[in-house]
Parts: structure tokens; C-alpha cells; sequence
């Protein structure tokens, strides 16, 4: 293997799952709500966002 590889002579490209890649939205809860998530996703030891991402 090459300690440095010559990257200049590359053709770009688009990338084929840039259609997939997720997108920021914003959602207003009430603090009831956010309260419950996350007391649940202590209990399940996953991240409160990842918890209402599988959720719905």
C-alpha cells in the first residue's frame, strides 16, 4: 500500500444516497410529552431522539 495516494486525476460524483440521508425538522411538544420519551428511553438505554425517530 502507498503512504500518499494522488487523488487530483479523481472524477467526482454524486452521491447515490444523498436521497436518503435524513433531513432536520422541527416539532413543537408540550413538556408533558418530552418528559414521557424521555423517561422512556432511559428505561429502554437508547437515545430519546432515536426512540421517537423509530416510533414513528
Amino acid at each position: 500500500m502507498k503512504t500518499e495516494y494522488d487523488l487530483s486525476k479523481m472524477k467526482s460524483r454524486k452521491n447515490p444516497y444523498a436521497a436518503k440521508l435524513k433531513k432536520s425538522v422541527t416539532m413543537r411538544l408540550s413538556e408533558d410529552v418530552i418528559d414521557y420519551f424521555k423517561q422512556m428511553a432511559d428505561e429502554k438505554g437508547v437515545p430519546c431522539q432515536s426512540l421517537i425517530r423509530a416510533l414513528l
